[in-house]
C-alpha cells in the first residue's frame, strides 16, 4: 500500500496498467526488439505527403517523455512551407560545407566514409515535413523572472527517443540531423532565447529506390553489463 502523503493543491491520481505472465513478456519483448531493428536512418526520402493529423499525434506522442520536475522542457517546430524548408537547408549546408572542409577531424571523416555521407543535404527539401526539437533553458515568467528547468539535456534526449519510436510506429522514415553550429534555426524561425536547437529531423516515407547503409549492432555483450 503507497504511503504517499497527499497534499492539497497537488493531485495525485490512481495508476494501474495491464501487466502480463513471464511467457507473454518474453515474446512481447522480442516482438518489440525485432520491430525496433527494423528503424533505419534514411537520407533518400519521397516527396509524398504527410497528413497533419500524424504528425500531431506523433508529437503528442514524444511529449509523453518524462522530464525533470515534469517542466516538459522542449519545442516542436514543424516546417512544412517548400520556401522555409529551402531556407533551412542553404543555411544548414553552408555550416556542413565548413564542418566537412575545416572543422572535422581526419578520424572523424574516415569514420564516416562507410556511411558515405557529405555537405550535400536535398533531404531537407524534399521530406514534407521537418521537425526541429528546441531544449528549452529556462521559462521567462510574466514579471521577468527566469525560471531554470531541470534535466534539460536528458529531457530532450529522451523525448526525441519517444519521437523516433512514434515515426517508426506510423510507417515513415527519419533522420536525426545536427548541422553544427546550429543557431540558424533559432534565427530563421524566430525562437526566444531560452530555446536552443536540439535535433534537426526530416520525416517522411522513403524513397522508392532508398539505400542504407548495410550495418551491424553491437551485441548485448558489448552493450549491457550484468551485475
Amino acid at each position: 500500500m503507497s504511503t504517499r502523503k497527499l497534499i492539497e493543491g497537488y493531485p495525485f491520481v490512481s495508476y494501474s496498467r495491464e501487466t502480463f505472465d513471464q511467457n507473454t513478456m518474453v515474446r512481447r519483448s522480442a516482438e518489440m526488439l525485432q520491430w525496433m531493428d527494423t528503424r533505419r536512418t534514411v537520407r533518400d526520402f519521397s516527396g509524398k505527403p504527410i497528413p497533419r493529423e500524424v504528425i500531431e499525434n506523433i508529437i503528442l506522442a514524444a511529449s509523453t517523455a518524462p522530464s525533470g520536475a515534469h517542466k516538459q522542457p522542449w519545442t516542436f517546430c514543424l516546417i512544412e512551407n517548400p520556401a522555409l524548408k529551402k531556407e533551412i537547408r542553404m543555411a544548414a549546408e553552408q555550416e556542413e560545407y565548413k564542418s566537412y572542409h575545416n572543422r572535422m577531424s581526419e578520424e572523424w571523416l574516415k569514420d564516416l566514409q562507410p556511411l558515405q555521407t557529405n555537405w550535400d543535404k536535398p533531404f531537407l527539401e524534399i521530406a514534407p515535413w521537418l521537425i526541429i526539437m528546441f531544449k528549452r533553458i529556462y521559462e521567462l515568467e510574466p514579471d521577468g523572472h527566469k525560471h531554470n528547468n531541470y534535466y534539460v539535456q536528458e529531457s530532450i534526449g529522451i523525448a526525441a527517443g519517444f519521437l523516433l519510436s512514434a515515426i517508426h510506429h506510423a510507417g515513415l522514415v527519419a533522420l536525426t540531423h545536427t548541422p553544427s553550429p546550429m543557431n540558424f534555426l533559432g534565427d530563421i524561425l524566430g525562437r526566444p532565447e531560452n530555446e536552443k536547437a536540439f535535433l534537426l529531423i526530416p520525416v517522411g516515407y522513403p524513397a522508392q529506390e532508398c539505400w542504407v547503409p548495410d550495418l551491424e549492432r553491437k551485441s548485448l555483450e558489448e552493450v549491457a553489463v550484468f551485475y
